[in-house]
């Protein structure tokens, strides 16, 4: 059964894969690169190709997404995806997932108002560019041309900010949902990566045992300082490059990205206005 890590782009995704590869797929908790690709992210090219699906036929991907998601269904053990689509229906006929196929759902969020300025920079856009993704876009496209070695997935259907957050919550009232906030992460590690691993471990209905050196070593080794550095030192495939060719580190500003010294005043108040209902539940007003 899949358990989808799901969030808007540049929420903290990463950070929570990364954490879990470390524990799950690794003997000491230690983490390096390599290991985040134990959990794929959804929709991604080679996932279709292998059922023989054309890939560059974007309407024929979606009406396979079940499809795909049953393949990883064959093993009896949950199975790690991350995306950051929406949970949408295409033409009411073809949804993203169903709950045959889908365990639950971490759901990473993070400050629109923080999550604006590394969007920004990781698409090489200006920040009133991102801020309008956020507010109005309902997708960003994927990259088909794999064999130009350009990227690996398809469209991805984001939704707006709001939508992302709002349509994943559907989870929730099946218990299956587990809501992290990427501020949470950085501050308070231990505690939150605790509350993710009992959640794993309560939707497999599984005793629960802490291996607490892999513990330690995940919380050491996927510290912001930490993976910036070990980008700095041997790259990030995931990391993208600007217009110019040049490498946009992933992992860029951390707690350095503060929207109260970052976002301009008209920026910030159009974002409050647009995402003003989802704010105040998630105490970010």
């Amino acid at each position: 059964m899949i358990l989808w890590l799901a969030s808007y782009p540049k929420s903290g995704n990463t950070l929570v894969r990364s954490m879990l590869a470390s524990y799950f797929f690794s003997k000491e908790g230690l983490y390096n690169f390599d290991l985040i690709g134990n959990i794929k992210q959804f929709p991604n090219i080679s996932l279709f190709e292998d059922l023989g699906i054309n890939i560059r036929d974007e309407e024929e991907v979606i009406k396979n997404y079940i499809k795909v998601q049953n393949s990883f269904n064959k093993e009896n053990s949950i199975q790690f995806l991350k995306t950051h689509s929406y949970l949408f229906n295409f033409h009411n006929k073809y949804p993203f997932t169903n709950l045959e196929n889908s365990l639950g759902v971490i759901y990473i969020v993070r400050d629109p108002r923080n999550t604006v300025t590394s969007f920004a920079k990781f698409t090489s856009s200006s920040i009133e560019e991102a801020s309008d993704i956020m507010i109005n876009r309902l997708l960003i496209k994927g990259n088909l041309e794999a064999e130009r070695g350009k990227g690996n997935r398809t469209t991805v259907y984001t939704g707006t900010w709001s939508s992302n957050f709002q349509s994943w919550k559907s989870f929730k009232h099946q218990d299956r949902y587990l809501l992290i906030k990427y501020e949470d992460l950085i501050n308070e590690p231990e505690n939150t990566f605790l509350k993710i691993l009992n959640f794993v471990y309560e939707l497999n209905k599984s005793k629960f045992i802490l291996d607490q050196k892999k513990f330690k070593n995940v919380i050491k080794t996927t510290s912001f300082d930490y993976m910036k550095n070990l980008e700095k030192e041997k790259g990030f495939k995931e990391a993208k490059k600007d217009k110019d060719g040049e490498v946009i580190p992933f992992f860029n500003l951390g707690k350095k990205n503060d929207w109260k010294t970052l976002l301009d005043n008209k920026i910030k108040t159009n974002l409050e206005k647009a995402f003003e209902k989802e704010m105040i539940e998630l105490e970010y007003l």
